[in-house]
């Protein structure tokens, strides 16, 4: 059995799925619609493979939906572990800090 990705891996995976399956489609029906293989959407719907953007869109389009929709509410540590969790506001409020003690 292959591993999973990540957890947000295995969000988006899901929520494709859920998608496709309201619609009442196969993988083989989404993977020519999006022009993926359909193989490529099984890893993806399984949270084995993470979606490229563009894979993400393409899938979207498919299924008519907004690809924030796949997106939502996902965030940098449902992909594990960061080393650091530093933000722009962190680098500014940084680099205004150096700024003030060179002065």
């Amino acid at each position: 059995m292959p591993k999973t990705h990540s957890a947000a891996a295995i969000e988006i995976g899901r929520r494709i799925r859920d998608v496709r399956l309201q619609l009442g489609i196969s993988l083989e029906d989404l993977g020519e619609l999006a022009e993926i293989g359909a193989t490529s959407i099984g890893r993806i719907e399984r949270g084995v493979s993470s979606p490229a953007v563009e894979t993400i869109i393409r899938i979207a389009a498919a299924l008519e939906v907004e690809p924030g929709q796949f997106l939502s509410g996902i965030s940098p540590d449902d992909y594990g572990a960061r080393e650091h969790k530093f933000t722009v506001r962190d680098l500014i409020k940084g680099r205004d800090g150096s700024h003030q003690a060179r002065a």
